[in-house]
């Protein structure tokens, strides 16, 4: 499970005495434990490996979105910082789709589902969310499905 390599993750950092990477992590096992509680009161809870990898693929969007406003604003520092946080997290998240693998993946959908054109983009999208969540940035897919749709 993904969790328990994070908690390992945090023990090893401590015993390093590795300052930063011991803080993202500690971030990281807070959004969980923020999560944990806000899903206490919800009918259905997902399985624990999709919860980990959602919560750590926001907290990696949100750190890629943060180091571009801090270039932009020329504050290096603060943007050398969100980056070793990202790294942090990265390290957590499964493996990634290629570019390849997510047209493929894309393509074979819009096939099963019949989809026609633009007005199924939501129906491609929310099976490929089902197929393949965990491995794949929703926001670049989402730009691909619109793509393979409007060709």
């Amino acid at each position: 499970m993904i969790r328990d390599t994070i908690k390992a993750a945090q023990i090893s950092a401590m015993k390093a005495g590795d300052k930063p990477r011991l803080a993202a992590v500690r971030l990281i096992l807070a959004k969980l434990k923020d999560k944990d509680i806000e899903l206490r009161t919800a009918s259905a809870v997902p399985d624990d490996d999709v919860l980990v990898t959602d919560v750590l693929q926001k907290m990696a969007k949100q750190r890629r979105e943060s180091i571009t406003l801090y270039e932009q604003g020329g504050r290096q520092e603060l943007a050398d910082v969100e980056k070793a946080e990202l790294a942090v997290i990265e390290e957590f998240l499964p493996q990634q789709m290629g570019e390849d693998d997510v047209k493929a993946a894309i393509a074979a959908l819009i096939a099963e589902t019949g989809a026609a054109g633009m007005k199924d983009m939501g129906r491609v999208v929310a099976a490929l969310k089902a197929k393949h969540g965990t491995q794949l940035d929703m926001s670049k897919a989402s730009g691909l499905v619109k793509a393979a749709l409007s060709a």
